[in-house]
Order: C-alpha cells, then sequence, then structure tokens
C-alpha cells in the first residue's frame, strides 16, 4: 500500500482460501463474512468500518490484482480538489484496447453508455472498481444500503447523481492476467439496466436533469 493509507481493511466475504487469515498477519484489519453476500455488501462493510475508525475518505483497492496501488494517490488528488467520489477510468488509459479482453471493453462501453443516460454524470468507465468517496458523500447517498452484488457501481452512481454529490473520473492503467470474469450474463443485460431504469426513475421524481 502507498504511504498515504492510513488504514487497510479486508473485507473477506466468505471465501474458501486463506484470504482473511494472511491478510491478518499482514496487518490489515479483517472483515469475514462467513458467507458471501456479493461485492456490493461487502464494499459497504468496508465503507461503515472505515467511518467507524474516524476516516474522511475510502477508496476501494480490489483483491483480484487488477488495480494498480501507484494509481492510489491521483484518486486521493481528486478528492483533495473538491470530488465527493472519484472513479477510475480505464477506458480513456492509452493503449486499453490491448490490454482489456474485446467483450469486457465492449460491455463497459455500453454500460457506461446507458449509465451516463440514467445518471446525467459524465463518467467514461461506469463499471470500474477503483473509487474513492468521502464521508459526507457516502451518508448523503446512503452508501450502506447500496445494491449487495454485481450493479452495485451502478447503483451507487445512481445515488450520487440523486445526492448531487461531484463524481470525478481518473485514468487508471488496466490490469489483466489469465483471469476468468465471474460476472453473469443476466447481471449485466437484466440486473444493471433495472438498476439503471429505477435509477433515473427516482431522478426524474426528485426533478433532477
Amino acid at each position: 500500500m502507498p504511504a498515504c493509507v492510513a488504514r487497510t481493511i479486508v473485507v473477506d466475504d466468505g471465501s474458501e482460501d486463506r484470504t482473511g487469515e494472511l491478510a491478518k498477519a499482514a496487518g490489515a484489519d479483517v472483515i469475514r463474512h462467513e458467507r458471501a453476500r456479493g461485492v456490493g455488501a461487502a464494499i459497504a462493510a468496508g465503507y461503515e468500518t472505515a467511518w467507524r475508525h474516524g476516516a474522511d475518505v475510502a477508496v476501494v483497492l480490489a483483491g483480484d490484482g487488477q488495480m494498480d496501488p501507484a494509481d492510489l494517490p491521483r484518486l486521493l488528488r481528486a478528492i483533495d480538489e473538491g470530488a465527493d467520489y472519484v472513479k477510475g477510468d480505464r477506458l480513456s488509459w492509452p493503449g486499453v484496447a490491448r490490454v482489456m479482453p474485446a467483450h469486457r471493453l465492449a460491455g463497459n462501453v455500453v454500460l457506461s453508455w446507458l449509465t451516463r443516460q440514467a445518471t446525467g454524470l459524465h463518467v467514461s468507465d461506469s463499471q470500474c472498481g477503483y473509487t474513492a468517496i468521502t464521508r459526507q458523500a457516502a451518508e448523503r447517498c446512503n452508501a450502506s444500503s447500496m445494491w449487495p452484488r454485481y450493479g452495485y457501481p451502478n447503483d451507487l452512481l445512481c445515488r450520487l447523481a440523486l445526492a448531487g454529490c461531484r463524481v470525478v473520473d481518473v485514468p487508471v492503467r488496466p490490469l489483466y492476467g489469465d483471469e476468468v470474469s465471474g460476472v453473469r450474463w443476466p447481471d449485466a443485460t437484466v440486473v444493471v439496466p433495472a438498476l439503471l431504469i429505477r435509477g433515473a426513475f427516482r431522478r426524474r421524481l426528485a426533478g433532477r436533469r
């Protein structure tokens, strides 16, 4: 972790390996879910723990090796410059098409366009999970109750837009190996669009553009 990180919180979401054990041995605070609750629920648990320890800003850095810790200071710099929520943007990184698998790139482009239409936010890469959020923004948009599974980034962006939070993109380096995505097609083609429709409807009811 970069030196700017004051506390590392690892959420072990029902894993069956030694994730929690190794993280604790490395000095992290470990939250253990006995059964998997979903990535959104894991992040919400991490947020709540960070706020309980007095943090002003929480950064999400996934454990899949697809996020470069060297990019973290740039996310925090955007917070210092007035952003409420900073989102990593892999699609603006030079040469992303050579690194990101074609089907993931195409899916991200489509879902990001749909997210922009639903939220009114100028987000380039809606599905990137490399993010930083202030405590005030998390409280304003009730991040603790965001969608618990895949699709949480879209639900959270809808909540942030409804709360009038300032969302900023920061280019981050995409990292991919030979891992296989666990995202199911029904999540991308049914769940996310449904969350966006709900978010757009709530936004319209609130009179936001």
